[in-house]
């Protein structure tokens, strides 16, 4: 759990950096842009124009080009045109889709963590035999019914997955008895 407090904290570190410098620096030509939608006029199709240009040149005289008519026409062109200044930060974009990526990363290395080395862990805390035992082989008996004991036994240092340890087997007692009132009893709680 250390281990991947420090890889959290040092992908987190990342990101704040890479925000940082990213902020930093001026705006690529690509995060601003003047777009200019022109629907059909006489015999011209309708166009969709995009520049990069300032917020004052966000105009159908700046953006369109090459201006589909000429001399008298293109006022009546121009007029018909809507355009839009659109302004975006690609900086915290990236850094959105990096801090997605971390946590999806994270999440990733939990799954891998309780397939593969909690088991592991299990079976040399609690031993390979209690593990193993299956619901039809138990009959009454509550599957890791003793493996509180065992923990609290353990002279290890208490440390969170003594604790996630702990809840897993009171939540586990609790369906157990659930199961034992439904099946055995028939006894349907309210």
């Amino acid at each position: 759990t250390v281990k991947m407090k420090s890889v959290f904290f040092i992908e987190l570190l990342s990101v704040v950096c890479f925000l940082l410098l990213t902020q930093a620096g001026a705006k690529n030509s690509e995060d601003i842009r003047c777009k200019c939608i022109c629907p059909p006029y006489r015999d011209i199709e309708g166009q969709i124009y995009k520049q990069n240009v300032s917020l004052k040149d966000c105009n159908c005289l700046h953006v369109v080009e090459p201006m589909p008519v000429d001399g008298k026409d293109v006022e009546a062109y121009c007029l018909r045109c809507e355009c839009k200044y659109e302004e975006r930060s690609s900086g915290t974009i990236k850094g959105t889709i990096i801090m997605y990526l971390s946590i999806l990363g994270l999440l990733l290395l939990y799954m891998v963590y309780l397939t593969l080395l909690e088991p592991m862990l299990k079976r040399r805390l609690f031993g390979h035999s209690q593990l193993i035992q299956s619901d039809d082989d138990v009959g009454d008996q509550q599957p890791f019914a003793n493996a509180h004991n065992v923990l609290s036994r353990s002279h290890s240092r208490p440390n969170m997955l003594n604790k996630v340890e702990h809840a897993q087997q009171r939540w586990r007692r609790q369906v157990q008895e659930q199961r034992k009132s439904v099946f055995d009893r028939h006894v349907v709680l309210s």
